[in-house]
């Protein structure tokens, strides 16, 4: 199944059991058959009629603005429905929230860890005491009992170190300073909401197609959003597929803030080429394939991601431990 990139402006409708898109180039067809996603980052045209279409084939369509700020998602009907799982995860939530929440705290501490811990092998040593802290110190943390604004506090600890640590191993285009996110102030910012949004919308697509209740969730605030569990799960994967993906675009001068950012904007918003050079790179990531040490077969990130939907409906239903994916386990 395919994710499609709608970067032009154009009109959308059915044309049989194909996706008819007209832009200035003319009329292009896709087979409704074999698409999962479609990413919409121009204006386009389109009616009830063929969302309809897009329901019925369960095809998940994510908008955004012309700034690359993600509007929202239409979603079709679900398909796959358990009252009774649903009453499991609102019970988890009251009763094993804060286990779960420190189970993805973990993961996001471990995947950074092995994130890093390439750049300190290739002489990063300033990495050192970050990653000790990773490595040792997070685990002691959340081995106490703790609420769940405890939990938040390590986490944002967890994240604002790691942007302080870009200064050992980015060029000063690209570093941070701070993160600002509505809306972003620098390139990176721009980049780490870019990135963060499509991995949000690509997890939201995966819980789709399992029994699980978007709604429910156990480190955010399931009144934070609509699909508050995408953020959960989506959080241990940012640093495989949203930061490998940035600091490859960026060391590797693929992504240069002169050529490929907004200069009216302040250089904080991705340009028309800078989105296609992100987006084939994060599509290749997420696509990327490795061996699953419990699976025993090849699988890409992108179906972890589903997975560990997989993992969380286990635990509700046979309390089996809940670990989300970690880097060093397809190792």
């Amino acid at each position: 199944m395919k994710t499609r990139y709608i970067l032009s402006m154009g009109e959308l409708k059915r044309k049989d059991n194909s996706i008819a898109f007209k832009n200035e180039k003319g009329w292009n067809y896709i087979p409704i058959e074999g698409v999962r996603e479609i990413y919409f980052f121009n204006e386009v045209s389109l009616n009830s009629k063929f969302l309809d279409f897009l329901a019925r084939a369960g095809v998940v369509a994510h908008f955004f603005n012309y700034y690359g700020q993600y509007s929202g998602t239409f979603y079709p009907k679900d398909y796959l429905i358990s009252g009774d799982l649903t009453v499991k995860q609102s019970l988890a939530f009251v009763e094993k929230r804060l286990m779960i929440a420190k189970s993805i705290v973990y993961a996001i501490a471990k995947n950074l860890y092995e994130v890093l811990y390439h750049y300190y092998r290739h002489g990063n040593k300033e990495l050192k005491p970050f990653l000790d802290w990773l490595r040792t110190d997070i685990d002691k943390l959340l081995e106490k009992e703790l609420h769940i604004r405890q939990i938040l506090f390590i986490e944002g600890q967890i994240w604002s170190r790691f942007y302080d640590s870009f200064k050992y191993f980015l060029p000063k285009d690209f570093l941070m300073y701070k993160r600002v996110k509505r809306p972003p102030n620098n390139p990176m910012n721009a980049l780490v909401s870019f990135g963060n949004t499509l991995l949000y919308t690509k997890t939201i697509t995966a819980i789709y197609h399992t029994h699980l209740n978007q709604s429910i969730s156990y480190l955010h605030e399931p009144r934070e959003a609509r699909f508050s569990l995408s953020l959960d799960l989506s959080e241990a994967f940012k640093p495989i597929i949203v930061f490998k993906t940035i600091f490859e675009l960026v060391n590797r001068r693929k992504l240069q803030v002169s050529k490929h950012f907004e200069k009216k904007l302040n250089y904080a918003l991705l340009n028309d080429d800078g989105k296609k050079i992100f987006l084939e790179a994060f599509e290749n990531r997420i696509n990327e394939k490795f061996k699953h040490t419990t699976l025993k077969r090849l699988v890409s990130y992108n179906r972890a991601i589903k997975l560990d939907g997989y993992k969380l409906i286990k635990f509700l239903i046979e309390g089996k431990e809940f670990v989300p994916f970690l880097l060093k386990d397809k190792k």
